[in-house]
């Protein structure tokens, strides 16, 4: 994996551009790779379409911003509409099915999976969705180390919830476990 784009859209409040800041780390501090991360909102602070993007590469990055992005995680409907288009064929899509219903057409390998149920109905709390996320993302791709993701993870949460978001990074890599 030499060059990897990765694109996490869904809408503010949902955490993904600590989620993408949380990605980066993994990648530049416990794997020992070459990590940019940018982000893109509305004016919004809760609703509205954003997306936050991670190139992570074994050489130096020229280029901060996904031209062509190789996995895409989509958590709601808008962002599924506005940033699931542009997709190499060979991509990866993965879809919080809870949140998302249609899909642009696209020749990527599409993968759903409750993300947002899992995280409301087995961690109590909706809002650690963004690492239940994580969790199937680097666990169907291998875009990080599982080690690496969950110490990124848990240097980042809020001091108090640790344990709650490791709870729920587990349950993303379960939800990758079972459709691999």
């Amino acid at each position: 994996m030499t060059h990897v784009e990765v694109r996490l859209a869904g809408e503010g409040g949902q955490g993904l551009i600590l989620g993408s800041v949380i990605l980066a780390e993994a990648a530049a501090v416990y794997d020992g790779k070459n990590a940019v991360q940018t982000q893109s909102y509305g004016p919004e602070s809760r609703g509205g379409a954003s997306k936050a993007e991670v190139i992570i590469s074994d050489v130096e990055i020229d280029y901060p911003k996904a031209q062509s992005p190789d996995i895409v995680l989509v958590m709601s409907q808008e962002a599924a509409d506005k940033y699931a288009g542009d997709l190499k064929p060979e991509a990866v899509l993965v879809v919080d099915s809870t949140m998302v219903s249609r899909l642009p057409a696209t020749g990527a390998r599409t993968l759903r999976f409750p993300i947002t149920e899992v995280a409301r109905d087995k961690m109590g709390r909706e809002i650690v969705a963004n690492i239940v996320a994580l969790g199937v993302v680097c666990g169907l791709t291998g875009v990080v180390s599982q080690e690496g993701l969950t110490k990124a993870v848990l240097a980042r949460v809020p001091k108090g919830t640790e344990q709650l978001n490791a709870k729920a990074l587990e349950a993303g890599f379960a939800l990758a476990r079972e459709n691999v």
